[in-house]
């Protein structure tokens, strides 16, 4: 290498000279040259648009949010988009569909159980009556209940007469028993005993011999034999009804024992129809009326609920009747009422009726009609 080439090379690795300064400029002229020119770091109170994308300025948190959620552009984050509100659980529409599930199931157990008893071989089907029924005047409803036997000597006669009140002054079920010795005026025949007018003219002159003489007018009637009856229990309650006997009693080979105990519907119609005591009719229509509370109070158990559409459509196929469905339905809660029991009243009331004789209805109970009637309207609006 010649001597040219040499300085040549040593010339390009020289620095250039810099001008003579004081030695604290020089120092400042140092440290220039060791920092780097700084950048403007961002506040903690700028968005992420704001802040520049350089590590230096970032968490480690937030570096791996942007890294993995937040793909960058030019440097800059993502702008995230707001989430929209949460939507709300629609519970009435779970419950909607609840209810409407229940009615279903409810309205087709109702028609199998009318048809299953409908086309019961064993018994005859039943037949429905003329009834010129109207509400009452307080918009309650009254239902008569007429209970009869087709054999012996009172074949065609009611052997229970009852009106059920539902929706009344009082806001509660109302049961009320007349006994069948009762004399009274039947309309169109003349004076007899009430369980008379139902061989006279079926159910409807019932109806019109309570207006006449009680005041009380029934919306709807129930007819039903002691067969079926029997029937209607089995259906309504698989485990029997839970009722206190008061008293040991027998009645076509059926032996009663005193206490409470479960009676299936055979052993529950001996129960109110025994009368073969010193208490006679008084005795019997008591029962009747305990045994209307007792089937009541059945229906606290939640398992006769799930069954009682099916079982109520049993009892509208084994009896006559005239009680819509749309009105079961209607007033189903207020048929539950019953099961905290049921306010019951006989009639002749207390200190309004005396014994009596017949020439051609025998012996008889000589009854004190307006007091009768007094005690009704006290009774239905208490």
């Amino acid at each position: 290498m010649s001597r040219m080439d040499r300085y040549q090379n040593i010339h390009k690795k020289a620095k250039p000279i810099k001008e003579k300064s004081s030695p604290l400029s020089w120092r400042r002229a140092s440290k220039k040259q060791a920092e780097p020119e700084e950048e403007a770091i961002p506040s903690y109170e700028q968005t992420y648009e704001e802040r520049p994308s350089d590590s230096r300025y970032s968490t480690p948190y937030e570096e791996h949010v942007h890294s993995e959620q937040q793909p960058q552009k030019k440097g800059l984050f993502k702008k995230k988009q707001p989430k929209g509100p949460r939507k709300k659980r629609s519970w009435w529409k779970i419950i909607v569909g609840i209810l409407l599930f229940l009615f279903v199931f409810s309205l087709i157990s109702f028609f199998v159980g009318k048809f299953v008893a409908e086309n019961d071989q064993s018994l005859e089907p039943a037949t429905s009556e003329t009834f010129n029924g109207t509400q009452s005047t307080s918009g309650a409803h009254n239902i008569l209940i007429l209970g009869s036997d087709t054999r012996g000597e009172d074949a065609g006669r009611a052997d229970t007469i009852m009106v059920l009140q539902l929706d009344g002054p009082a806001r509660k079920p109302k049961l009320i028993s007349f006994m069948r010795d009762s004399f009274v005026t039947i309309p169109g025949v003349g004076d007899n005993k009430i369980n008379a007018a139902y061989a006279y003219g079926g159910a409807e002159l019932v109806r019109q011999t309570l207006l006449e003489n009680f005041g009380l007018n029934c919306q709807y009637y129930m007819k039903v034999d002691f067969k079926s009856f029997e029937k209607v229990i089995d259906a309504m309650f698989m485990n029997g009804v839970s009722i206190n006997a008061e008293k040991d009693l027998n009645l076509d080979g059926v032996d009663i024992a005193k206490g409470k105990q479960r009676m299936d519907g055979h052993v529950l119609l001996q129960y109110a129809r025994f009368r073969m005591d010193e208490e006679g009719d008084f005795g019997r229509v008591r029962r009747q009326q305990q045994v209307m509370d007792a089937i009541f109070g059945q229906l606290k158990n939640p398992l006769n609920l799930i069954r009682a559409p099916y079982a109520a459509g049993k009892a509208i196929g084994y009896t006559s009747t005239d009680v819509p469905m749309t009105f079961l339905v209607r007033n189903s809660f207020s048929i539950l009422r019953g099961a905290g029991g049921i306010d019951r009243l006989s009639v002749p009331a207390d200190n309004t009726w005396s014994y009596g004789q017949s020439d051609y209805a025998g012996s008889i109970l000589v009854l004190d009609k307006q007091m009768n009637r007094e005690k009704i309207e006290q009774f239905l609006s208490e």
